[in-house]
């Protein structure tokens, strides 16, 4: 069976109609988001970005912005950090074709934890230095600089940039709120 490739401009020209999008081993992968993911994504996007632009570290982009993998996947981060270092002319059109340091995924009520890892292991093994998966419905955050050395967030506890967005600290329950997902 074969399989025919996307162009990007095919990829950039799918409606924008709510849905996330990802072309995973030549096939377009679909996944819902809803109210809560997006609401945790803009909690913890807002104090990204005024600690990235307050510090001029970087680019922060959002889960519009696909990132080409060196495998050829084009994943799509709900929160993408790019250092100065990795992308010194700043932000170009079309998908992003440099290796984030920071990947951050919130977690939908349909994603699998097979999903979750693929993706986390795609990242990692691709060169991304820090991923954050936000669990909802745990009200936790794995924090993953390799798929061995996992620091487990509790909503007590701050999400940290570590040395890759240095100087960030949120403590999670910020980041939920009171976004609560439906049982």
């Amino acid at each position: 069976m074969s399989t025919t490739r996307m162009t990007e401009a095919e990829l950039m020209a799918l409606p924008r109609d709510g849905w996330k999008r990802e072309l995973v081993d030549g096939e377009i992968v679909v996944s819902p988001a809803g109210a809560p993911h997006g609401r945790i994504i803009m909690r913890l996007g807002a104090r990204l970005e005024m600690h990235v632009e307050a510090g001029e570290l970087g680019e922060l982009l959002d889960s519009s912005t696909g990132c080409w993998m060196p495998a050829g996947n084009l994943r799509v981060p709900d929160i993408t950090f790019v250092s100065h270092e990795r992308m010194p002319g700043g932000v170009t059109e079309g998908f992003l074709r440099v290796v984030p340091d920071l990947v951050v995924e919130v977690l939908s009520p349909g994603d699998s934890q097979r999903l979750i890892l693929d993706k986390v292991g795609e990242y990692l093994a691709a060169g991304v230095r820090l991923a954050w998966v936000i669990d909802p419905a745990s009200r936790s955050a794995a924090c993953y600089r390799s798929l061995t050395n996992v620091r487990v967030v509790h909503e007590e506890d701050d999400l940290d940039g570590e040395d890759v967005v240095p100087g960030f600290k949120c403590r999670l329950a910020d980041v939920l709120g009171g976004v609560t997902p439906r049982a």
